[in-house]
């Protein structure tokens, strides 16, 4: 059999190369961020390694729900994605997240709570990897945010906001450096 040719081999060395460079950009990008309302922190993970925890976070003042309406001040449980950011805002910085998602839709179409229509309009943002509507009676414009101007006492001591996941500006900050859209975000 005769040996391979030296720019075959070159070539075969190249394309491992890039192969391990493609599995490592692949695995570095596996961000996603995991909120723990019981425990008040939401942690970066890179894969299977935690990058970042911020502790003390709050959440909407009328605790976390399965069942969120327009309203209620209540966060949402579930998986979402950051579709769309805002770097300056009354809160400082805003991420905002995939709610209402599918899961969330689906239910309230269930129970009567949305129209059909709106269950569409759900589903094809999803399928879209666009914001789905915000202004459905589920509620909308939920994001994960800094204090802006606000009280930081207020902010230690108590869960105030209307149902997003709140954070200092300097948190909400450093956080920022790590979401990008496309980014899965777990409220449990």
């Amino acid at each position: 059999m005769p040996e391979p040719r030296p720019f075959i081999q070159i070539a075969g060395l190249f394309c491992s190369f890039y192969l391990l460079l493609a599995v490592h950009a692949v695995m570095a990008g596996d961000i996603r961020i995991l909120v723990d309302t019981r425990a008040a922190t939401l942690t970066v993970m890179e894969g299977d390694t935690e990058k970042l925890v911020f502790e003390d976070i709050a959440i909407g003042r009328y605790g976390k729900t399965y069942f969120k309406n327009r309203g209620d001040n209540k966060t949402p449980l579930g998986r979402f994605t950051i579709t769309w950011i805002k770097p300056n805002t009354r809160y400082h910085r805003f991420l905002g997240i995939s709610y209402p998602d599918l899961d969330a839709a689906s239910r309230a179409l269930q129970e009567g709570r949305i129209e059909e229509e709106q269950w569409q309009a759900i589903r094809r943002a999803t399928a879209a990897g666009k914001t789905p509507p915000q202004d459905t009676p589920l509620g909308g414009y939920i994001g994960i945010h800094g204090l802006g101007a606000g009280d930081p006492e207020v902010h230690r001591e108590y869960n105030w906001t209307n149902g997003c996941i709140a954070l200092t500006n300097e948190q909400i900050d450093r956080l920022a450096k790590w979401a990008r859209i496309g980014t899965p975000v777990e409220i449990k």
